[in-house]
């Protein structure tokens, strides 16, 4: 059967009207605020009106170490979603907002695919309701504040040579990543270079996703490091006289968006933290409205278990208090054979013949990184549910050898057809699921508040990646020597690295050990609550390929959006 483009699927749907996704979902209707007929916001004052609703199973659906293939984890929490009204259950999920960068380049859009999507598809990734907007337009604010600081005589006596804080866009352009500004007269401002990172990157996405309230990223606002003095004191944007005028503009931000699946299911799209160096997670704040909204709230984490899902433990749920139940792990038999290191495979380009044979050894093989992602759940405390997410031509005997591996580990595994059959193709992951969340959750995060940062990142590198050891540069050491005494020391860790492996080297596939994890230099998010150190090259500011998806995405003659993928 050919299944329709994505956009056409959403073009066909029949939408819900909000407010009965709202009130199944039990969100009083006297807090939102809607947009159109596609979205609403959420006014934060729901939280506490619906303080006495019982809480849901709070469930992070996460993956193995992704490749170019794509492993289908926002379709899977989509699909998942709608699949406990089959099964008579309610859910709610959680997922981040896309960047207009990915979509216009090469990811395209990121809400769900084929029967599992959220809807309407154009609106969820082309500016939904402006938060990406007024997250560049608060972080840039206390950029022109910075300027102008050091045009008018640097009171604050800033070392030009040590700002950290740069400006962001929400466009994919290799061109800004580095720039030198100021130039073209003694108006123009104090000549330094600086750059340009994607909105995702900016902290100020990161604080926005981690705040509980408005004064709290208010609080958030005024921590943020925007560079130091000669002496290493830091400067922030409380110093700066900024950080008021930067929640103000996120003030509307701040609400999550409240939309709804093809099949009715309620979705919270609020926050996009770029899964490299910061958490990958939808916000605190919608989670709080979410955990309130029925069965289960299904809340996805970036990249892989030992990336987003790692960062969902140990600094979302710090900072939210609430415990997970349960967790997904998306698995899929091309993904696994793609680990065993013996296929290369180039996105955008046709697929390897040899990856499309039956051959259960190469999915064992590869399912060395399954293991390891199922062992990164467990040591947190969480029982981990193996979504095993099937596609046309999969062979029989590959799926049941993911379903052995999941067996191996003591794991429930079902497989997921919900792309094709959307909520029905999931039940049997949904059923899984509701058996997994019955047992007793033992998380626990992995370090505690005081360990010191440098055990805090080995205490990372070993467990979750598998590293034997850490090595730090000697500027990297100065770095943290710095943080401690500044009082940054008791901040969780979020390591920047490669999302294409769970090593720090993109090349290595399945579950590497015996190699050392690089620290070269590290940095401080203290606005957003974490310390990160940069493992690897970094790339805050993505460039667009020579045919990017932009290319494809047009008017008709009625007004409808066209080529959006």
């Amino acid at each position: 059967m050919e299944i329709p483009s994505d956009l056409e699927i959403a073009s066909q749907a029949s939408l819900l009207p909000l407010s009965e996704v709202a009130s199944n979902a039990g969100i009083p209707l006297d807090y939102l605020e809607f947009y159109g007929k596609g979205a609403a916001k959420i006014q934060l004052e729901a939280i506490p009106a619906m303080a006495e609703r019982p809480f849901a199973k709070y469930v992070v659906v996460s993956a193995i170490t992704p490749t170019p293939l794509g492993e289908g984890k926002t379709t899977t929490t989509v699909g998942l979603g709608q699949a406990f009204q089959h099964i008579g259950r309610s859910a709610t999920i959680a997922i981040r907002q896309p960047s207009m960068g990915p979509t216009f380049g090469i990811k395209g859009g990121a809400a769900g695919g084929g029967y599992s999507q959220v809807v309407p598809m154009e609106l969820f990734n082309l500016h939904l309701t402006g938060d990406m907007h007024a997250v560049t337009a608060a972080h840039n604010m206390c950029a022109a504040v910075l300027d102008a600081h050091l045009y008018h005589g640097n009171d604050l006596e800033i070392d030009i040579h040590n700002i950290s804080w740069r400006r962001v866009v929400d466009i994919n352009d290799r061109a800004l990543r580095n720039v030198t500004i100021g130039l073209g007269g003694s108006l123009d401002g104090i000549p330094r270079e600086s750059g340009f990172d994607i909105t995702a990157a900016s902290e100020v996405m990161a604080a926005l996703a981690l705040a509980t309230s408005l004064q709290d990223l208010r609080a958030r606002m005024g921590r943020v490091v925007v560079g130091y003095t000669k002496d290493g004191t830091p400067v922030t944007a409380e110093d700066l006289g900024v950080a008021g005028s930067m929640t103000v503009i996120l003030r509307e931000a701040i609400k999550p968006n409240l939309m709804q699946t093809l099949e009715g299911t309620p979705a919270l799209v609020h926050t996009g933290p770029f899964g490299n160096i910061a958490t990958g997670n939808s916000s605190i704040v919608a989670d709080q409205i979410g955990i309130r909204t029925g069965d289960f709230l299904l809340t996805e984490a970036g990249f892989g278990a030992d990336m987003g899902a790692e960062r969902f433990f140990n600094i979302k749920c710090r900072y939210s208090g609430l415990a997970p139940d349960a967790a997904v792990l998306v698995a899929t038999v091309r993904g696994l054979k793609a680990h065993s290191g013996n296929h290369r495979i180039v996105a955008g380009r046709p697929l390897p013949e040899a990856l499309l044979v039956e051959n259960p050894d190469e999915v064992h093989a590869g399912g060395d990184n399954l293991r390891k992602q199922l062992e990164n759940m467990r040591i947190h405390g969480v029982t981990p549910v193996v979504a095993i997410n099937t596609f046309p031509g999969d062979h029989e005997k590959d799926l049941e050898a993911i379903a052995e591996i999941a067996a191996e580990y003591g794991a429930r595994s079902a497989l997921c057809t919900h792309f094709a059959e959307g909520g029905r193709g999931a039940t049997e992951l949904a059923e899984a699921l509701v058996d997994a969340a019955a047992e007793e959750s033992q998380f626990s995060p992995l370090y505690p508040d005081e360990m010191d940062l440098r055990n805090k990142i080995r205490t990372v590198a070993q467990k979750i990646y598998g590293a034997e050891d850490v090595s730090f540069t000697a500027r990297a050491n100065k770095q943290l020597d710095g943080y401690e005494r500044n009082g940054f020391g008791n901040l969780p860790v979020c390591i920047a690295k490669t999302h294409l492996s769970i090593s720090s080297d993109p090349k290595l596939v399945g579950a590497p050990t015996g190699w050392t994890l690089p620290v070269r230099e590290v940095r401080a998010s203290v606005g957003a609550g974490f310390v990160y150190p940069i493992c690897g090259d970094m790339r805050t500011m993505p460039g667009l390929g020579k045919t990017p998806a932009a290319k494809n995405i047009d008017i008709d003659a009625a007004g409808n959006i066209i080529g959006l993928s």
